[in-house]
């Protein structure tokens, strides 16, 4: 099964602005949420433009890759 089919990715942002406007005090959250349980499966607290260019990432590899395979990848990173 896809990574997109098993989890749902939510963004939230530390203000209305947009990251490249963003301060360096502005942090956003990421958060990867298990469709099946609700329950949250990797969750990131990052500057604004370093969530922007994570978030890209994430999403390109939730649309391409197996679900088992994306887990491992991703908790690796922090």
């Amino acid at each position: 099964m896809r990574a997109n089919r098993a989890y749902h990715l939510i963004h939230t942002r530390g203000s209305l602005r947009p990251a490249r406007l963003a301060g360096a005090e502005r942090l956003d959250l990421i958060e990867l949420v298990s469709i099946d349980d609700g329950e949250v499966v990797l969750f990131w607290e990052l500057p604004a433009r370093e969530a922007v260019s994570r978030l890209r990432s994430v999403r390109t590899d939730l649309a391409s890759v197996d679900a088992e395979v994306f887990l491992a990848k991703w908790e690796a990173v922090q």
